[in-house]
């Protein structure tokens, strides 16, 4: 059994988005600037995948004083925007949606790091990894770490997510087992 994990390159991850759908809307290659000036960078690079972050989010606000319980989590404790241009209060944060749909192999583990132009501005960018066989659109979590408002750009690049094929398909993927998780759309609370 080869115990070698690889980290997939750019022609694996075109080929699967093209002929299987791994990530729809997929843009083959970095998009950094538009007719209006610069953006933060998008799409396909050399070993991984820059996903744009949608113009849905919900805005951490705790008006009615809730406890924050991954338990129970209290949807009233968000207050909902669709906005180009999204703005996180102080030390608090939002949840946002990728534009892009996924679909992962099963054979593949996703991983989702930050981009650096929002973490050397103190926005850290937070997901789980995408196990083998999930799919839909990913949740992603902005942490605002300074005492001021940070933006957030809708459409433009907000992570990079890698992929890391595993030495053989996992016994039971995600699908397999119904992951709670399985096929979101837009931003998704914590379920339990």
């Amino acid at each position: 059994m080869n115990a070698r994990m690889a980290i997939l390159s750019d022609r694996w991850i075109r080929s699967q988005a093209l002929e299987n759908g791994m990530i729809e809307p997929f843009v083959e290659r970095q998009t950094r600037n538009d007719a209006g000036g610069g953006i933060i960078s998008y799409g396909l690079s050399s070993y991984g995948y820059d996903a744009r972050v949608a113009d849905e989010f919900k805005i951490f606000t705790n008006v009615d004083s809730a406890v924050v319980d991954p338990k129970d989590f209290a949807a009233n404790s968000f207050v909902d925007r669709q906005t180009d241009c999204c703005v996180i209060p102080p030390n608090s944060f939002a949840l946002a949606r990728t534009v892009e749909y996924f679909r992962v192999p099963r054979d593949v583990l996703v991983i989702c790091l930050g981009k650096s132009t929002y973490a050397r501005c103190g926005i850290i960018v937070n997901v789980t990894p995408l196990e083998p066989g999930w799919e839909g659109h990913v949740t992603l979590e902005f942490s605002n770490t300074t005492p001021l408002p940070a933006k957030i750009y809708a459409n433009e690049g907000a992570c990079q997510f890698l992929f890391l094929q595993g030495n053989e398909p996992c016994e039971v993927s995600y699908a397999d087992r119904a992951g709670k998780y399985m096929g979101q759309r837009g931003v998704t609370l914590p379920r339990l």
